[in-house]
C-alpha cells in the first residue's frame, strides 16, 4: 500500500464504541502501517446502557453523567488503538444520542436525529476537507442494526464524503454473515464462555455474497480486545488462555471476535480493494 499522497483514512461512527466494535482491527492495522487515522465519533452516547451495576446511577434517566464519562473511555480506546485525530462533530457534546426509535429521547432537543440534515453534513465536511482522506468508513443505509444515529450517520457520510475530491473510496462496515457463524461454532466447544449464544437473527449479519472487502486484522486482534474493554459501560469481553475471544453487550449475547473485517464498497473504484481499503488508488492518484 503507497500512495503518492499520504495515506489518510477517515471513519465516521455514531457513538462511543462503535470505533472499536465494527472497525477497531482495522484501525490497529492502518495505524500500524503509518496510515494517518480520523475518528469522528458523533454523539457522547449519553442513552447507552450500562453493564457495571456500580455505574448505574450514570444513566440518563438519573445524574445523566453517562456522556461525559463515556469520553474517557473512548479517548483510552483511541490511544490503545493509536487513533492519530478523534473529533466529535460540531465539537463535544454539539449532538446528543437519540436512543433506539420511539424513545423520548428522540425528541431531545439536541438529539442526533433531529438536527439540521444540511448543517451536520457541512459539519464532516469540514473535517473531510481538512483531513483529507482517500478513503471513508461508515454504515449501510440501515446503520448495521437500524440504529437511528447509525442511519443518520450513514446518510451524513454519504453526502459530506461525495462533496471532498479528496475522499476516492467510500465503505460501510458490516458484520460477515459465514465469519459469524464460523466464529459461534468454535465458541461452542469452548468451556467457560459467560454469555449466552445468540437465536437467528439476534446479530446483525449481512450476506458474504454483497462484502467487497476483507481486512486481515489477526495480528490486531489484542489490541481490538484491549479497545473493547476501555468501553466498561458498554462491552464485556471474554477470553481464554487458548485464544478463544468474544464480547457481549448489555443484552449478554455472545459475539465473536474473528480475524478479519469486512466491509462493503459504497463508492469508488473497486480494483485492489478485495483485501485493503487503499488497494489500487495508486493508479487513480496518477490519473488526478
Amino acid at each position: 500500500m503507497t500512495l503518492t499522497a499520504p495515506p489518510r483514512l477517515a471513519l465516521v461512527h455514531a457513538h462511543p464504541d462503535d470505533e472499536s466494535l465494527w472497525t477497531g482491527g482495522t484501525i490497529a492495522h492502518y495505524a500500524s502501517l503509518g496510515v494517518h487515522v480520523t475518528v469522528v465519533t458523533c454523539t457522547l452516547g449519553e442513552e447507552g446502557e450500562i453493564i457495571p451495576a456500580r455505574l448505574n446511577e450514570l444513566r440518563a434517566e438519573a445524574a445523566d453523567q453517562l456522556g461525559g464519562y463515556r469520553v474517557g473511555e473512548l479517548r483510552s480506546a483511541c490511544a490503545a488503538l493509536r487513533v492519530n485525530d478523534h473529533r466529535y462533530l460540531g465539537g463535544i457534546g454539539r449532538w446528543r444520542d437519540s436512543g433506539m426509535v420511539g424513545v423520548d429521547a428522540n425528541h431531545h432537543p439536541r438529539a442526533f436525529i433531529g438536527g439540521d440534515l444540511a448543517l451536520q453534513t457541512e459539519q464532516l465536511a469540514e473535517v473531510l476537507r481538512e483531513v483529507k482522506p482517500q478513503v471513508v468508513v461508515s454504515y449501510d443505509s440501515n446503520g448495521g442494526y437500524g440504529h437511528p444515529d447509525h442511519i443518520r450517520a450513514h446518510e451524513i457520510t454519504t453526502t459530506a464524503a461525495a462533496s471532498v475530491p479528496d475522499v476516492l473510496r467510500v465503505f460501510h462496515a458490516v458484520t460477515s454473515r459465514d465469519a459469524t457463524a464460523a466464529g459461534l461454532a468454535k465458541l461452542r466447544d469452548v468451556e467457560g464462555v459467560p454469555y449466552r449464544m445468540p437465536e437467528p437473527g439476534e446479530l446483525p449479519v449481512v450476506d458474504d455474497e454483497i462484502i467487497t472487502t476483507r481486512v486481515a486484522i489477526e495480528p490486531h486482534v489484542p489490541t481490538k480486545l484491549s479497545a473493547l474493554r476501555a468501553h466498561a459501560t458498554q462491552v464485556s469481553v471474554w477470553q481464554n488462555g487458548e485464544g478463544a475471544a468474544c464480547y457481549a453487550l448489555s443484552n449478554g449475547i455472545t459475539q465473536p471476535v474473528v480475524g478479519t473485517e469486512f466491509y462493503v464498497l459504497a463508492a469508488g473504484p473497486a480494483e485492489g480493494a478485495e483485501t485493503d481499503l487503499f488497494g489500487g488508488l495508486n493508479d487513480v492518484e496518477r490519473m488526478r
